[in-house]
């Protein structure tokens, strides 16, 4: 027997419709790209724009199933873009300009993009590429026309108009909607630290179930009375799916455009209220140095998610103690659409004072309705939620990919219908889940698995450090023995002997980097996470001190 309710297909282009209709007056705050000031829409206007971009597509010979893509900031034209596409049965593919030029050109192929929106700040690298890039008929420029590159900078680029021509005079009536919620709406490749990038097809009924997802309380719990700073870059994984949630639950959205320095995210933060946000730890380790050395106030923000990596202590702490910021760590990737779990704290740990708290917000949270997770061996069976035991952790769900876009990497899913996430973590008796490693980054000592990630955070907690970095390094009796590469705060000096002094009394003795080395720079990926990959083949053959003792 079937139920008996109405037939509404769950489709991203409702949420737009909702925004309009019930919170057509609410505020979008964006900091332009061209010139850094702060421009006001809203709701209302974003959707009636986002229609004339639709009509604009079709005259374009856009229809259901072409991939038109993005290269762009949080920005309300870039809103404008996504609904636009997504509106129409099209599948907005969001590039990602931290990835090599030539990842960029494989995934416009790839994908077999028509079109592409770009923002002024990445004219230049989707010059560079255009050419190797047959399929891109058309290039719209996301900005007016006065403030459009002259031809030489437009370089090769096919047709090229700036956003406001192409959109102005057009209606306002564009039908929107009337296809399966199953159907594809958006494309977003991983950032290929293995092979190359792979593509995940969103459905509109996968990014309609992660919008309800994330507005659960304990979640990202989004509401009419928060206002929203939206740092996660709409080109990683959906922008852990603000962009979504945002209008869906009518909150005030701001977009930080192209600047996400501390100076600039702070008076964001301060000259319009914000309540709530979500980035990478790096983005707030810089908003924090910014406030050390300026000595400034939050005096809005209540909470921030924080995911990507791991979340330094010293930032969960720094937070709350300084600033009476609470953090929720969260874990997801671009497979999970991408929010996967979220740090929220049960009844039993928000009743114990804060020190003792920190245990539990340094894991990466519980699965919310809709996700669930498990962990298993190498031999695929399931291994107990003990908080100590190590598995693989696999996913499934609502908002989890079954497959990569054209089938690449065949069969994802084990018989069971679980996904690889690549992570190694422990599962608490409650239910909060700690990433240890990824299985690939995971150091191999002694028959013993050392967690990098642990190094890390460890180290990242010395006052003295911006960012740090640990890898294994061939060892001829233990396999693999810890490096730890540093980059110290602008100013600062440090010793290997005091960062190792820092550390001993925090990590077991064994587990103890075998050498610390003072860097100038730690490669980030294209997600902002440190890039183990570049760092493994720099010192694949360095000798570490400890080798000679080995005998």
């Amino acid at each position: 027997m079937l139920g008996l309710m109405q037939d509404w297909p769950l489709t991203v282009d409702k949420i737009a419709d909702h925004a309009a209709r019930w919170h057509a007056g609410r505020e979008v705050v964006t900091r332009r790209v061209e010139d850094g000031r702060v421009e006001r829409t809203t709701y209302g206007a974003i959707h009636t724009r986002a229609k004339q971009l639709s009509h604009a597509l079709r005259e374009a010979g856009i229809g259901a199933g072409d991939r038109v893509a993005t290269l762009g900031w949080n920005t309300s034209r870039h809103m404008e873009a996504w609904y636009g596409i997504m509106g129409v049965g099209a599948v907005c593919h969001t590039l990602n300009p931290r990835l090599h030029p030539e990842q960029l050109a494989y995934i416009i192929n790839h994908a077999e993009d028509r079109l592409v929106l770009v923002d002024l700040t990445f004219v230049p690298l989707l010059a560079a590429v255009i050419e190797h890039c047959p399929t891109v008929t058309g290039v719209v420029v996301m900005t007016d026309a006065g403030h459009m590159p002259p031809a030489e900078k437009l370089g090769k680029l096919p047709r090229a108009i700036s956003f406001e021509d192409w959109i102005s005079g057009r209606p306002a009536d564009t039908p929107w909607g009337g296809f399966d919620e199953n159907t594809a709406c958006g494309l977003c490749y991983t950032s290929g630290t293995t092979g190359n990038p792979k593509g995940v097809l969103y459905s509109h009924r996968s990014n309609f179930i992660h919008t309800l997802l994330t507005m659960q309380a304990d979640v990202m719990g989004a509401s009419i009375r928060d206002t929203i700073l939206a740092v996660v870059p709409m080109f990683h994984a959906n922008a852990w799916g603000i962009a979504f949630s945002g209008p869906a639950s009518g909150a005030k959205l701001v977009m930080p455009g192209a600047r996400l320095d501390g100076a600039s995210i702070h008076e964001l933060l301060e000259t319009e209220g914000v309540t709530f946000s979500a980035a990478v730890p790096t983005v707030w380790q810089g908003l924090l140095q910014h406030l050390r050395a300026t000595h400034g106030r939050i005096t809005t923000l209540k909470r921030v998610v924080i995911g990507g990596s791991a979340c330094p202590e010293s930032l969960i702490r720094t937070f709350n103690d300084d600033y009476g910021v609470e953090v929720l760590h969260a874990w997801g990737m671009t497979e999970t659409s991408p929010l996967g779990t979220v740090g929220s704290p049960t009844p039993e740990v928000e009743a114990l004072p804060f020190d003792q708290q920190v245990p539990w917000r340094l894991k990466q949270g519980r699965a919310p309705v809709g996700v669930e997770l498990t962990l298993k061996d190498e031999g695929g069976r399931e291994l107990p939620h003990d908080g100590v035991t190590p598995g693989r952790l696999m996913v499934k769900g609502a908002i989890v990919a079954a497959a990569y876009f054209r089938g690449e990497g065949g069969d994802i899913l084990d018989g069971d219908g679980w996904f690889d996430t690549g992570d190694m973590a422990t599962i608490d008796p409650q239910g909060f889940m700690q990433i240890t490693d990824r299985a690939k980054d995971v150091i191999k000592s002694g028959g013993e698995w050392i967690s990098s990630i642990d190094i890390e955070n460890i180290a990242v907690g010395h006052p003295k450090v911006e960012l740090a970095g640990a890898i294994g390094v061939k060892h001829p009796k233990w396999d693999e023995r810890p490096l730890l590469l540093v980059k110290l705060l602008p100013g600062e000096t440090a010793t290997r002997e005091e960062i190792l002094s820092w550390m001993e009394s925090r990590v077991a003795k064994w587990q103890l980097p075998d050498e610390v080395l003072f860097v100038d720079h730690i490669p980030l990926g294209a997600t902002g996470k440190i890039d183990k990959k570049v760092l493994r083949a720099r010192y694949q053959d360095y000798q570490l001190p400890t080798v000679g003792a080995a005998a």
